[in-house]
């Protein structure tokens, strides 16, 4: 097996953008004789699965004010967060036709290191959660392309649990999709659980530790690596630009999804009803109470056609008159509405 650093000149990436660039540029170019094993630390940030509605996974209001990377990945599951006290594993290998959906396969190397720490209530449970004592700590998912498998899950190793909730708590829009959603679990952080011989450990030592287990070496130094080169990273570049840094792939591949909202705003109540597809508003009725003058239509029909995000929105409505389509009312009320 070899290891792969996710390192540039040095330095250790964590823009979750840019990790879930490498992990998928290994699995679509990379082919060693032997799997790959690579690990990651991302700051603060969303990852949604595949099929997911990312709208209906994220609370926006949190993401925008703690500046929360929010990133698709190409397998499917459910959206987890994660910070820097949270460890990601990915193993790459050929898809023998066998291992699809065997968690257990992959995630036994990881058990076997907990075990030997001290976190002897360590266990894969159900289809693809490692827990405690019932309390899930890790997520895993599969992705398979070109006879080329990978095999990925989070560590909460020591993570910020209530920017957990709060990260993943969608504002509350009454909102219909096809999306597949994330099953909210009673959740819980390795540490606590560890001997008291590696209490000390944050989540690099942490990774360290794992990293002498699965290769049973007693050095860093000892593990078999394969150093990413200027070529890879270009490749990589290219790959964020197009998927993972793209707000287009992470947002606008979002399911068709119809959403209302209605509120009590200082003009009298606002009522929105919106169709979005692929991140973009395709149809747009508003209504209320309020009293505006010209109609409301030409306040639709710039909306229609726009990206369901934030910046759009908020461009449209200081591109109009708002005073005169819906009275005295602050833009900051209305895009807290309609978004």
């Amino acid at each position: 097996m070899y290891y792969v650093k996710n390192e540039r000149n040095g330095q250790e990436i964590v823009d979750a953008r840019i990790n879930l660039a490498i992990e998928y540029y290994l699995l679509n170019e990379i082919e060693l004789d032997e799997p790959i094993l690579l690990f990651y630390i991302n700051d603060n940030a969303i990852i949604v699965g595949k099929n997911q509605n990312t709208f209906e996974e994220v609370n926006t209001d949190y993401v925008n004010e703690h500046d929360v990377t929010v990133v698709r990945r190409f397998s499917g599951g459910g959206a987890v967060y994660h910070d820097l006290g949270v460890l990601c594993f990915c193993f790459i290998t050929k898809d023998d036709g066998d291992s699809f959906r065997d968690f257990k396969k992959f995630t036994s190397p990881v058990i076997d290191a907990l075990h030997k720490m001290g976190v002897e209530g360590a266990e894969l449970k159900g289809r693809n959660d490692l827990v405690i004592d019932e309390k899930k700590f890790s997520g895993n998912a599969m992705y398979s392309k070109n006879g080329r498998l990978t095999a990925h899950g989070t560590l909460m190793f020591d993570s910020e649990i209530e920017a957990v909730v709060g990260a993943l708590r969608p504002k509350k829009h009454k909102l219909e999709s096809k999306g597949i959603k994330s099953i909210r679990s009673r959740v819980t952080n390795i540490k606590p659980y560890l001997s008291d011989d590696y209490q000390y450990m944050n989540a690099k030592n942490f990774r360290e530790k794992l990293l002498l287990n699965i290769f049973e070496v007693s050095e860093v130094s000892e593990v078999k690596e394969y150093k990413l080169t200027e070529s890879d990273w270009e490749k990589i570049d290219k790959f964020a630009e197009t998927y993972t840094a793209n707000w287009d792939w992470n947002y606008g591949k979002s399911p068709k999804f119809d959403l209302e909202r209605s509120e009590r705003l200082s003009i009298g109540t606002v009522e929105v009803k919106l169709n979005v597809n692929r991140g973009v508003i395709q149809d747009i009725k508003i209504f209320g109470d309020f009293f505006g003058l010209g109609e409301i239509s030409d306040v639709e029909d710039k909306l229609i056609g726009k990206t369901y995000e934030e910046k759009a929105i908020r461009e449209v409505f200081e591109d109009v008159d708002i005073n005169k389509y819906f009275g005295k009312v602050e833009i900051d009320e209305l895009v807290n509405l309609f978004y």
